[in-house]
């Protein structure tokens, strides 16, 4: 099925859609907008094509994105390749050294590297890191179960303070670094919050393969528009949130008691869907907010 462009559109139309987006456009120039983006989404080569072309053209207008990546569908592609098994406790890949080793060389020099070079290719500026450059992500070890995988301690955001000053967007992969040096795995949706949190983000946006925050976590059609912090805990408590979701929404959570400013669940599945939530009136995802 082709694409419809705004070619396809009236003159008129198209010339609505500018106006639609132009107070947006507005409110979020100058602000720091973090989007983390599943492994899932960079799968299809024409969503991450679209998805690369959503972030240069924010960052063109004046808003400050910073991009955070998973590797989950890669990682598993490289440890099967290895012949590597892989075992999972409560979501979380369980990492001995040798797991650590590829999931570090597929999410710095395959994800990462790749979404970088797409913004470049477009004509943006970007500069891809990852939670142990300069300490960006401090941790330590879950427990013995996990290995390698890390919880973070702290974060220290002024490595991307220097990025976003210079005019790059950062391309973060979210591995953490101890204070003897030894690395870490961490959940990019922790990894996500935490770092938007410490950088009081205007925004914090979520792309995964499921359209929002389900009413009814059965029913795609009871996707949620707005909802608050309180009542998505009140969904946890319930059991009306499925489980591939918590992780996201406690990130959300974590991240709004920080300071920043809304959090988006949204459809990674759809062409330019970052552009459809912040750049038009009715929003296409689910957008979580404190309570006023």
């Amino acid at each position: 099925m082709n694409e419809v462009g705004i070619k396809d559109y009236l003159p008129t139309d198209r010339a609505q859609v500018l106006i639609e987006a132009l107070p947006y456009i507005q409110r979020f120039s100058d602000k720091v907008v973090l989007i983390k983006i599943g492994g899932s989404t960079l799968v299809d080569q024409r969503l991450f094509d679209r998805l690369a072309e959503d972030v240069v053209l924010l960052h063109s207008v004046g808003i400050k994105p910073i991009i955070v990546h998973g590797g989950g569908p890669q990682i598993g592609h490289e440890l099967r390749l290895a012949g590597k098994e892989t075992s999972f406790i409560d979501g979380l890949r369980v990492t001995d050294q040798e797991t650590l080793k590829i999931v570090s060389k597929v999410l710095k020099d395959q994800v990462g590297r790749r979404i970088a070079d797409a913004i470049i290719s477009l004509g943006g500026s970007a500069v891809s890191l990852s939670g142990e450059t300069g300490a960006l992500i401090t941790a330590t070890s879950i427990n013995k179960e996990l290995g390698f995988v890390g919880k973070i301690t702290n974060i220290a955001p002024d490595i991307l303070k220097v990025a976003i000053d210079d005019g790059k967007i950062p391309v973060i992969s979210t591995l953490g670094i101890d204070d003897k040096g030894q690395s870490y795995n961490i959940n990019a949706d922790t990894a996500a919050g935490a770092l938007a949190g410490a950088m009081k983000v205007q925004k914090v946006i979520y792309l995964s393969d499921v359209p929002g925050l389900l009413s009814n976590k059965d029913d795609v059609s009871t996707l949620i528009s707005s909802v608050t912090t309180s009542a998505v805990e009140g969904m946890i408590a319930s059991k009306g949130v499925s489980d591939g979701m918590i992780p996201k929404v406690n990130s959300c959570i974590d991240a709004l008691k920080q300071g920043v400013g809304s959090a988006h669940l949204l459809d990674g599945r759809i062409p330019h869907v970052v552009l459809l939530e912040l750049f038009t009136d009715e929003g296409i995802g689910t957008m979580i907010v404190e309570e006023d």
